[in-house]
């Protein structure tokens, strides 16, 4: 029974082990990956962040993605229409004592699709809500990328993020316009407290959740 020797093994063929696999072959080393799926396979994806291109030049593979003609998510759309406002229109107005999430608060993380005509933006989502009312919303793009914080009591509303800029605060009955959408989802989750699904529309906006 012939063996070989390589230098690294590595257990997993995903982006992150193919990756290190190739660059670590150009650079001289003998590589086994071990990976138990068969390729290709079923695997949702999802939009790149701009600092996706660096990896994808460095391993070659930018130009081959143009040429496959992937569709293209223009997700600085979404910031500057979410954005624009609260640059023009968005002070804070007071501060409110938010209640603190506690044990008994119940917890729901998975994904937001948010979409209008023209835009759509996917997020991970992280749901908190009591049963007095007490509501946050936490909406991120990858570890240590928060796009939008949100709290939320019966009264008044906070929105910080990088999709708010200045970010918000004051009685929900004063939110600017813009920001109606965003707070209508407090209720939605209140009465649907279990749904593993959540959908919700306002105007011209959706908001998708998958739990």
């Amino acid at each position: 029974m012939s063996s070989s020797t390589y230098d690294v093994a590595i257990i997993g063929g995903g982006p992150a082990g193919s990756t290190a696999a190739a660059l670590l072959a150009r650079a001289g080393r003998r590589v086994i990956v071990f990976e138990r799926e068969k390729f290709p396979r079923f695997h949702i994806g999802e939009s790149l962040l701009p600092f996706s291109m660096k990896a994808f030049t460095r391993l070659e593979l930018h130009e081959k993605s143009l040429r496959a003609g992937f569709m293209k998510k223009f997700v600085g759309e979404i910031f500057l229409a979410i954005t624009c406002f609260c640059v023009t229109s968005c002070a804070t107005i007071s501060l409110h004592e938010f209640s603190k999430p506690t044990s008994d608060w119940q917890t729901k993380t998975g994904q937001l699709m948010y979409r209008t005509p023209k835009t759509t933006l996917i997020g991970e989502a992280l749901v908190r809500f009591s049963k007095t009312g007490d509501f946050e919303l936490t909406v991120s793009k990858g570890p240590g990328i928060t796009l939008l914080s949100l709290r939320q009591d019966a009264a008044f509303a906070e929105i910080k993020g990088a999709f708010a800029r200045q970010g918000w605060s004051g009685p929900v009955a004063q939110a600017p316009p813009q920001l109606r959408g965003w707070l209508g989802l407090r209720d939605q989750f209140i009465r649907a407290p279990n749904q593993k699904t959540v959908r919700y529309a306002l105007g011209n906006e959706t908001f998708l959740f998958r739990f």
